[in-house]
């Protein structure tokens, strides 16, 4: 079998998750970041506003996950730089309010999914791919619905988005973990 008829074959497998849109839990996720700060240290922040839904099809091939995160929610533990951050000289939230990313393919099998997609920050669209740790899915003891946890990871590139401010103190590449819950649609099961 070809390294194609693999990922053909394992886009198409079933998926343990029911069709349908699943809704974000924003009080169990999280979007966070690293970035180095003069080559020597991590800065690590994350992103307070967040919205992301996740369409489950009947194999992966039909699976869609988009988010939007608005740039104005940064948080580092610093009040003063998250400030400075979102100035026009940095991030500009005036001009670039959110960050959006919309997959394009979604490929694995058991625990290790790959996700890939386009994301857009401002008016510049990349490529990106993430690793994606599937957590599983339980019964919630609260809300009586299936829950389903993600997590991923992976890298961008600020000066692939025109983000190239601070050279010299700041680090090209950001690290990215999103922590991700989803619940499942009602009327499903079980």
């Amino acid at each position: 079998m070809t390294q194609d008829n693999t990922a053909q074959t394992l886009t198409t497998t079933a998926l343990p998750l029911a069709p349908g849109d699943w809704e974000l839990d924003p009080l169990h996720s999280a979007v966070n970041f690293t970035i180095r700060h003069l080559g020597i240290a991590k800065v690590r922040g994350r992103f307070r506003e967040v919205t992301a839904t996740l369409f489950v099809g009947e194999t992966a091939d039909e699976v869609r996950v988009s988010a939007e995160i608005a740039l104005a929610s940064i948080d580092t533990g610093n009040p003063d730089r998250d400030a400075h951050t979102r100035a026009a000289g940095l991030l500009d939230v005036e001009k670039r309010p959110t960050m959006a990313f919309r997959s394009t393919r979604v490929f694995g099998e058991g625990e290790d999914w790959t996700m890939e997609g386009d994301l857009t920050i401002g008016d510049v669209t990349r490529p990106v791919t993430l690793a994606v740790d599937f957590g599983g899915v339980v019964d919630s003891p609260v809300d009586q619905r299936r829950h389903a946890g993600f997590e991923a990871t992976g890298e961008i590139r600020r000066s692939d988005f025109g983000l190239d401010f601070g050279a010299g103190f700041l680090g090209d590449v950001v690290k990215v973990q999103l922590d991700m819950q989803f619940v499942e649609p009602q009327g499903q099961g079980g």
